[in-house]
């Protein structure tokens, strides 16, 4: 039986089944080992995990512990409630998300396509030019003014050959709609924006070998994977004309509030506000993406172990004004109604983060298609709505594509 333990609770002979952390958090080659010493405990809280998943079957138990289950339970249970004292943040798309996917794709390819140059050319030892990246920028910010579903929500789909590239076009467009929604001012989004494009730059100095290794890494290779971000800050600081923000954000992306990230070990509000910000978005398009050491986790999920996360690695209140920026079910999620069908969420409600638009396309009960149906799920009996949301999906379960049903949201 999977349970969840306080890292304080851990012992030798127990079996750890899940760090219950982002991969580029802990020293370990391997989630799921059996404990046999304490050196190995010290490195668990050296690395600032607080909550492990153990499995009694193979290891020791602790009693009282509650089940992986129950403790996913209570945190769905906070969460819903912590969303019903949560406005959605007003948001008026200019276009449809059917509408705005078509130039998306196109700009999701240009822009990674920026982003690869950039790697290409620091790997040969020239400077980053911004005249070539600030227009991506500005594009990815158009597309966000029109429908910030629509770029966010294709981003989501990546390949593990891609991963490098697309994590930095999604990291500047989810940088770029969580400073709109927090009032941030535009010539500072602008910048944080730029930050998210440029964050990962120093990871052209790590090999590609590394960078994409299916299996576990080795100390060495962990510690030279570390070094991106005083990498990047360096580069990119020779380059000359980057400001402070984007060299802010790609040193101190993967700074935590308990103080166990690095490259500096930082704590607190030492930490900027949009380094902070930066890193919750980094992590979250992180365990959203197909990766070679890492499978993908629905948009929801990963909210979700963000939400734990923010008791200690993260600003609580910046966490909950990202789920206000993106949705407790983000666009492109895959939810299961109280009727027992399965939609995709096409876009946030605008007062009710439990009550997005969806576009209702499986039935469970007949496990197949069905024609597909725009439902406001705010809205009562004979208005398009009558129906809600009691959890979100694994596609992979049900074999469906939710992404095919977004361009049908007309």
């Amino acid at each position: 039986m999977l349970k969840k333990v306080d890292a304080s609770q851990l012992k030798v002979g127990m079996y750890v089944h899940d760090l219950s952390c982002d991969w580029l958090a802990h020293p370990f080659m391997r989630n799921r080992f059996l404990l046999r010493s304490d050196e190995e405990i010290r490195k668990i809280f050296d690395a600032g995990i607080h909550d492990v998943v153990i499995d009694n079957s193979k290891g020791l138990d602790v009693q009282d512990a509650p089940t992986l289950a129950q403790a996913a339970a209570a945190t769905e249970s906070e969460l819903v409630q912590v969303a019903g004292t949560l406005p959605a943040v007003p948001t008026i798309s200019r276009v449809s998300l059917a509408a705005e996917l078509a130039r998306a794709t196109q700009l999701r390819r240009q822009a990674s396509g920026v982003v690869r140059t950039v790697m290409a050319d620091v790997r040969l030892g020239n400077a980053v030019e911004l005249d070539r990246v600030q227009p991506m920028v500005e594009h990815i910010t158009e597309s966000i003014l029109r429908n910030p579903g629509a770029l966010v929500g294709l981003l989501r789909i990546k390949t593990k050959d891609d991963y490098t590239f697309l994590h930095s076009v999604s990291v500047c467009a989810l940088m770029v709609a969580f400073c709109r929604s927090r009032g941030i001012d535009a010539a500072t989004t602008h910048q944080a924006g730029l930050g998210g494009l440029l964050h990962d730059t120093g990871k052209a100095m790590v090999a590609d070998a590394i960078l994409n290794k299916p299996g576990p890494l080795s100390a060495e290779e962990f510690a030279l994977i570390k070094c991106h971000p005083r990498d990047g800050h360096d580069i990119l600081l020779k380059s000359g004309n980057v400001g402070p923000i984007p060299l802010d954000i790609t040193l101190h992306h993967h700074e935590r509030r308990d103080g166990s990230g690095y490259p500096d070990g930082l704590a607190g509000d030492t930490i900027s506000e949009l380094a902070q910000m930066a890193a919750i978005v980094d992590v979250y398009d992180a365990l959203t993406s197909e990766r070679s050491y890492h499978r993908a986790i629905p948009a929801a999920e990963a909210l979700r172990k963000i939400y734990e996360w923010s008791k200690f690695h993260f600003n609580p209140v910046f966490v909950q004004d990202f789920m206000r920026c993106v949705g407790i079910y983000p666009v492109g999620t895959l939810v299961r109604l109280e009727s027992g069908r399965l939609a995709v969420v096409i876009e946030a409600h605008e007062t009710n983060l439990l009550a997005p638009k969806v576009n209702v396309f499986f039935s469970t009960k007949s496990n197949a298609y069905i024609k597909p149906e725009m439902l406001d799920l705010s809205r009562g009996m004979g208005f398009g709505g009558a129906d809600k949301i009691v959890g979100h999906e694994s596609a992979a379960k049900w074999q469906v594509d939710p992404m095919r049903f977004l361009s049908l949201a007309d």
